[in-house]
């Protein structure tokens, strides 16, 4: 919003000295972001004048048209000759009042005016146009052409009011009020403590029956809608200078008198207007919602298809226009005709989420869009209009209709009930009821009460909903650099949870491990499903889908991880990166089995347990995942080896470094699953209360995903329930005793059959071992049907343990071995090689 100073100072009397500077610190101070201050006409100078061109002759032979003009400027030039002036410009007569600058003066961009010679002719001076005088768009782009009524050799800076400056303010969505004069002068008249002139508080007739008639059938949608007629209009009058003036400087062009006031009695009262050629208007005025498909044409020449949620203005040809968004073409006041003697004046409140949506939908954002959505005064419909039809019987000799329509539907003001030390207690600063009062009342709300505030919240104030809302008025009109710089203060004990403990933990273990941690958005296509093999019935494939998406190709939060990795993996890869380790640990989303309205938590307290366990329940199940993709080599080559590419074995070996961070077991045993290859997939599991849960895979991936996705050849991956884990967690791992007693070792090979996995093998030798294993390692599996048998292979152990308070001696060693020996025979028939 460009708000003029010098239009500012009709409503508030500010100190003559108080520049724009002044103002923007003021107004910044109270909360609106006033962005810049410019400064029109910095750097103008004198003398700049109005001048009568007297005579104008043709230049012949130069490469564009050039003319050598006569002008009558009075006594500004101090010898009241005509001044001789040549000119490019076409858009002016003999006759015409244009603005002439003179010898010696300075116009913006410090472009001094001195007598030079050109085209064979000495020009004194410029005929000037108003891009070279800073005033902006006008819409003609060329020679200023002034009104008739304007004297030879008067000030042309006063007369065009050139110097001023100019407030840019960025109108946050919550404060709608502020895209207006009005509801900046009212800001301004707090900040300075002074008195506020309202232009909207004028002398309104009553509604009566011979307005012109409107029917509203759809009352929610507009609440209000206000219509004066005006006849007898002059359809040769054009906007004063003034009128003009004010609208450039606030950024908008002049099109003609009857639009002109209606965008300057929107920009000062921020009440979006429209008017209608009442010749062109057939029947009465209705508003609606369209019928899906209908057509309207509006007012920047498209051809639009309505949707069945847009608002529309009808008369009985059907759509004129799009409600609170732009008219249509059909009704348009035709300045270039001049036909136009009969004017009705539409000033209506519409709901700003319709016009929202409307001006979304058809990607049409207007000025009067653009304040509906943010919130416009109702009550200011009917001064609005009061104040268009003033203007219009002033400016273009038009005739006030006695008629008077208003359609309203009931509504109440809006009430809040506020301690009256709500406002103490949010900013921790003791303000007291009557400066509570004062502040609210400042802003326009009604109070009432003692302890107890009722506030009546004001009409153009529909932002105002709850006590905060006003707690936060009182606290931005003290001064928001008054409040204490305070240090919160945390109840002593508390620290990270076991959940947060473990996620630190996995973090810096698979970092260490090599992996680089890959983030990635929590959002899916279900296409994926498709692309990695999933089953139709697979739980991972039941998603929670977005009613709002970033992207219509990712509608779904993600049921697993691999997605967001994978398509990392994929970029690297793609751009040069071909050895990747990336990891991620985040959450996943799984739709509860029964839908819940979440309850809207209070800000006025803290909720409650219950409510805060309803809210919990009305969101999907969020368990947290880790997951890990290895792709190219695993440990490079160079002077020390050959290196070795990533395989399956290094995804298990990720799922069991969380294993031992949360100090658990973990089963790993071979398995099925989605996109791994079939052969090359270890199953993940662990014992919770006794109960064995499977809580992810890990291996190769399979090679049509691989070829699917466009991922490398023999990318692995690894992806497991961390809640899970925890659960079967024994807590913070506790370091190992050093134990000073020597270590026994005794390696066992034992002859399976090959369907026997090594986790049943290993699972029975370190139980019939007992206490003194301290720990079990395979180093070797050998295959050979000659020497084993027929579907038999040999697993080889190395079995180490020790005693924590004495030496073992090679009979109790042995006796350990034995043990598991003969357990590991008992369980899964393995038999003791050679």
């Amino acid at each position: 919003m460009r708000v003029p100073l010098s239009w500012l100072r009709e409503y508030v009397d500010l100190p003559a000295t108080e520049t724009g500077r002044d103002v923007q610190a003021k107004l910044i101070s109270v909360g609106l972001e006033v962005e810049t201050v410019e400064q029109l006409g910095d750097g103008l100078k004198g003398p700049l004048v109005v001048g009568k061109v007297l005579t104008i002759e043709e230049l012949e032979g130069f490469k564009k048209p050039i003319r050598f003009c006569t002008v009558d400027v009075g006594h500004a030039n101090g010898t009241g000759e005509p001044q001789e002036i040549v000119c490019g410009a076409r858009n002016f007569a003999v006759g015409d009042k244009v603005v002439v600058v003179l010898p010696g003066a300075v116009l913006p961009g410090d472009f001094a005016i001195a007598a030079r010679k050109t085209y064979g002719k000495t020009s004194h001076g410029m005929i000037c146009s108003g891009d070279e005088l800073g005033m902006g768009d006008d819409g003609s782009h060329g020679i200023i052409v002034l009104p008739p009524e304007h004297e030879v050799g008067t000030d042309a800076i006063e007369l065009l009011q050139l110097v001023d400056e100019v407030l840019d303010i960025a109108v946050t969505p919550d404060r709608g009020y502020a895209l207006s004069i009005r509801g900046v002068a009212r800001e301004t008249a707090i900040a300075y403590g002074l008195p506020l002139r309202d232009p909207a508080l004028l002398d309104v007739p009553q509604p009566n029956a011979f307005g012109y008639p409107v029917q509203v059938s759809d009352p929610m949608g507009c609440d209000r809608f206000t219509a004066r007629t005006v006849t007898g209009l002059d359809p040769e009058a054009r906007s004063p200078l003034w009128l003009t003036r004010r609208l450039q400087k606030a950024g908008m062009r002049p099109i003609s008198l009857a639009v002109d006031i209606t965008n300057y009695v929107m920009l000062e009262l921020g009440q979006p207007l429209h008017a209608y050629d009442r010749s062109r208007v057939q029947g009465p005025i209705g508003v609606r919602r369209a019928t899906q498909g209908e057509k309207l044409t509006t007012l920047d020449g498209t051809k639009r298809t309505l949707d069945a949620e847009d608002l529309v203005i009808t008369d009985d040809r059907g759509p004129i226009g799009l409600a609170g968004v732009m008219g249509g073409a059909n009704t348009e006041i035709d300045d270039t005709e001049g036909t136009t003697t009969e004017v009705v004046v539409e000033a209506a409140h519409f709901d700003a989420l319709s016009i929202s949506r409307t001006a979304r939908r058809h990607k049409l954002a207007s000025e009067a869009s653009k304040r509906f959505e943010r919130g416009v005064d109702p009550q200011a419909a009917s001064a609005a209009a009061q104040r268009t039809v003033d203007l219009l019987v002033l400016l273009a000799g038009g005739t006030a209709d006695a008629g008077v329509t208003e359609v309203i539907a009931p509504s109440a003001p809006h009430t809040i009930t506020i301690p009256a030390d709500h406002p103490d207690k949010v900013a921790g600063v003791e303000y007291g009821r009557e400066t509570v009062v004062r502040r609210l009342q400042e802003v326009g709300c009604d109070v009432y009460g003692q302890d107890e505030l009722i506030v009546t919240v004001p009409s153009w104030r529909p932002d105002l909903t709850d006590p905060n809302d006003l707690a936060e008025e009182v606290i931005r009109l003290e001064g928001y650099e008054n409040l204490p710089s305070t240090l919160p203060k945390p109840p002593a004990g508390r620290g990270l949870t076991d959940r947060q403990r473990l996620h630190r933990r996995i973090g810096r273990a698979l970092a260490g491990a090599g992996y680089v941690e890959a983030p990635n958005y929590p959002f899916i296509g279900e296409h994926v499903f498709d692309q990695f093999g999933l089953t139709a019935d697979d739980p991972n494939r039941k998603v929670v889908k977005l009613v709002n998406p970033l992207s219509d190709e990712e509608p779904a939060l993600r049921t697993t991880l691999l997605p967001g990795l994978l398509g990392a993996l994929r970029r690297n890869d793609g751009r040069g990166s071909h050895d990747l380790a990336l990891f991620e640990t985040g959450l996943v989303f799984h739709p509860r089995e029964e839908l819940k309205i979440a309850v809207r938590l209070p800000v006025d307290r803290r909720p409650t347990d219950e409510e805060i366990a309803s809210l919990t329940e009305a969101l999907p199940v969020q368990p947290r995942h880790a997951a890990v993709v290895l792709a190219g080599a695993r440990e490079q080559a160079g002077w020390w080896g050959k290196g070795r590419p990533a395989d399956w074995a290094d995804a298990v070996e990720a799922a069991r470094v969380l294993a031992r961070e949360a100090g658990t077991e973990l089963v790993v045993r071979g398995g099925q699953y989605g996109p791994w290859h079939p052969g090359r997939c270890a199953e993940l599991a662990v014992v919770v209360e006794g109960v064995e849960q499977v809580i992810g895979y890990a291996g190769e991936l399979h090679p049509r995903v691989l070829k699917t996705l466009g991922l490398p050849a023999r990318t692995s991956a690894m992806e497991l329930d961390l809640d899970v884990l925890e659960l079967a967690s024994s807590g913070v791992p506790k370091g190992p005793k050093i134990s000073t007693f020597p270590v026994a070792t005794q390696d066992v090979a034992l002859v399976v059959d090959v369907a026997v996995p090594h986790a049943g093998v290993e699972a029975a030798l370190r139980e019939g071992a007992g206490e003194l294993l301290e720990s079990i390692r395979l180093f070797d599996v050998y295959e050979n049907a000659a020497q084993l048998g027929e579907g038999k292979k040999s697993l080889a152990y190395a079995l180490r343990f020790r005693a924590g308070d004495r030496t073992l001696t090679v009979d109790e060693a042995s006796a350990a071995r034995d043990a598991a020996v003969a357990l590991a025979g008992e369980r899964v028939g393995a038999v003791l090689r050679g």
